[in-house]
């Protein structure tokens, strides 16, 4: 077995922990918000409050892991979610929650950015894309494990007790990180023959470790652009499932807390399988020519158009027909974050700037999914019910595959395009390269 797999799973494992935690809150809402007295729309302040500080601290996280190093900016993250979540579960009224929240979005911010940075160090462009689906499905994971573990010691020790237990896991996982995490060139138990592979196929140059390419230079770029609205259209609907689907399946439909976290987990897991595998299908269909050229894209908007069937299930009342709704919008919502980050990385012209630049497509991202738990919490509070939230979320998934089909054409980079204002607007037409293009970029 190829051994850096063993960092895949590393960081498979970092993100299900991520999740877990930041969910674990989403299961026990219900009976939070009975012991503290909390409505819909504090609820949804709450959901929301973890984006705050969380959207502030990605650019700086981005800079920290292009200039550290995955392996400190990880080991650091973990440790302060990890005492934030055990902090949330001392809390004793909204706002000792509150700044318990805005804790874990300090901490958490790197995960992202330095799962990408790891990605470039260690994975050979042809399995970029599955390298990527292995941490990001940890973000379906997390939900999945959480509504069942969370679910099950909510009911029988207390929601407190899940947050102390989310929040140990963190520091189990610190311990193998630091044991066995290093760079592919450094790392002592990797294979020679392995070792040489990665570094003659990864996406950075060896010993390239930070770029002097920054956050400006990154957007001056319209294929930056097109990547971080399409996260953020599809991270609306993330966000709207993994902060209030316990709360809909309880209220909405009349489930209790555990069954409410057994239907959650259900959709988590088709998620988590479907989209490593279309991940490994899109790597096995690409070659490195229609690679480079963003062919991805093409990835991303049928996920996205198909993900938006979230729309039928405020009309739909069998419980195992709004679970198919579910699983299938999860999935393709999760096949199209992990295609569009990967794209991210495909239109990429400086490597060395992989951290800031999903630092970017993270604040893309989560500037709507700040919006989605307080959005929906108002909806909810105003309406009585949840079709609202659902068509909102419905309709910026279609304009997300709009916008990817438009916007991420050209590379973000001075390797293969030129800047934002210097760019004809009027190109979008679905063509290959001519070969004069193909001389000027490099390609073959």
């Amino acid at each position: 077995m190829k051994r850096r797999i063993w960092v895949y799973v590393l960081l498979f494992f970092l993100v299900t922990i991520n999740y877990m935690d930041r969910t674990n809150l989403s299961v026990a809402s219900a009976p939070i918000a009975q012991a503290l007295h909390l409505q819909p729309a504090t609820l949804g302040i709450l959901f929301s409050s973890f984006l705050w500080v969380y959207l502030i601290v990605l650019i700086p996280a981005g800079i920290a892991t292009d200039r550290w190093g995955a392996r400190l900016t990880n080991a650091i993250s973990i440790v302060v979610w990890s005492l934030a979540s055990i902090w949330t579960g001392l809390s004793s009224s909204f706002m000792t929650l509150l700044f318990s929240r805005l804790g874990m979005g300090l901490g958490e911010a790197p995960t992202y950015p330095a799962s990408a940075r790891t990605v470039s160090q260690w994975a050979p462009a042809s399995e970029r894309g599955r390298a990527v689906a292995s941490y990001n499905a940890g973000s379906y994971a997390g939900p999945a494990v959480g509504a069942l573990v969370v679910g099950w010691l909510v009911t029988q020790f207390g929601w407190r007790a899940s947050f102390y237990v989310t929040g140990a896991l963190g520091f189990v996982w610190l311990l193998v990180w630091l044991i066995w995490y290093r760079k592919p060139e450094d790392a002592k138990w990797l294979k020679k023959e392995e070792q040489k592979k990665i570094l003659a196929e990864r996406d950075m140059a060896v010993g390239e470790e930070h770029s002097k390419h920054g956050i400006l230079y990154l957007l001056k770029y319209k294929g930056m652009w097109g990547v971080m609205l399409t996260q953020s259209c599809a991270v609306y609907a993330q966000y709207l499932f993994l902060t209030w689907l316990p709360n809909y399946l309880e209220t909405a439909r009349g489930l209790t807390v555990l069954r409410s976290s057994l239907f959650s987990a259900l959709p988590y897991f088709i998620a988590v399988v479907f989209g490593i595998l279309f991940a490994v299908v899109s790597d096995r269909l690409l070659t490195n020519e229609t690679r480079n050229t963003g062919a991805r894209r093409t990835g991303v908007v049928i996920s996205m158009i198909i993900s938006a069937v979230v729309l039928l299930t405020p009309y739909v009342h069998s419980i195992t027909m709004i679970v198919v709704l579910i699983s299938i919008s999860l999935t393709f919502i999760s096949t199209s974050i992990t295609m569009n980050i990967t794209l991210t990385n495909d239109l990429l012209r400086v490597p060395g700037s992989s951290g800031q630049a999903n630092s970017l497509l993270m604040i893309g991202g989560n500037i709507f999914g700040l919006l989605a738990p307080i959005v929906t919490g108002f909806v909810v509070q105003i309406t009585g019910q949840f079709t609202g939230a659902f068509l909102i979320a419905g309709i910026l998934l279609i304009a997300g595959a709009i916008i990817s089909f438009t916007l991420t054409r050209t590379g973000i980079g001075e390797r293969d395009s030129e800047p934002l204002e210097q760019q004809n607007f009027d190109s979008f037409a679905l063509q290959a390269p001519s070969p004069i293009n193909q001389q000027a970029t490099g390609q073959s």
